[in-house]
């Protein structure tokens, strides 16, 4: 289970990487989505998620380990609302430079052919 988790880890992960490095704007951000995908999806896995382990700690329990640590999931719920944020935001850039420069390659100009 750990190995198809790194594969598609390690498949988002090249994948953002290769479309950031592409030359047209949209790429790029489809790119970053990709990216930040991975890296929600790393800490999740990280953070050693188990189905049916309570989530709160009672004051006669003894072994902390057996429960549910709730920090990864926080710092992914909050790493997906950053990047759902940063995402508007670099399409209304893309937008605004698509209008101005009247193409939507990263430097502002068409290749040559």
């Amino acid at each position: 289970m750990e190995l198809v988790l790194a594969i598609g880890i390690g498949t988002l992960a090249a994948s953002g990487v290769w479309l950031i490095l592409r030359p047209r704007t949209f790429q790029v951000i489809i790119g970053l989505s990709l990216l930040s995908y991975s890296v929600n999806l790393f800490i999740v896995t990280m953070g050693r998620v188990r189905t049916g382990a309570p989530v709160l700690i009672a004051k006669e329990a003894g072994d902390s380990a057996r429960f549910a640590d709730p920090l990864p999931q926080a710092l992914v719920l909050t790493a997906i609302v950053i990047s759902f944020a940063t995402t508007a935001l670099f399409l209304v850039v893309l937008l605004a430079s698509r209008g101005l420069a009247r193409t939507d390659h990263v430097d502002g100009q068409e290749p040559e052919a």
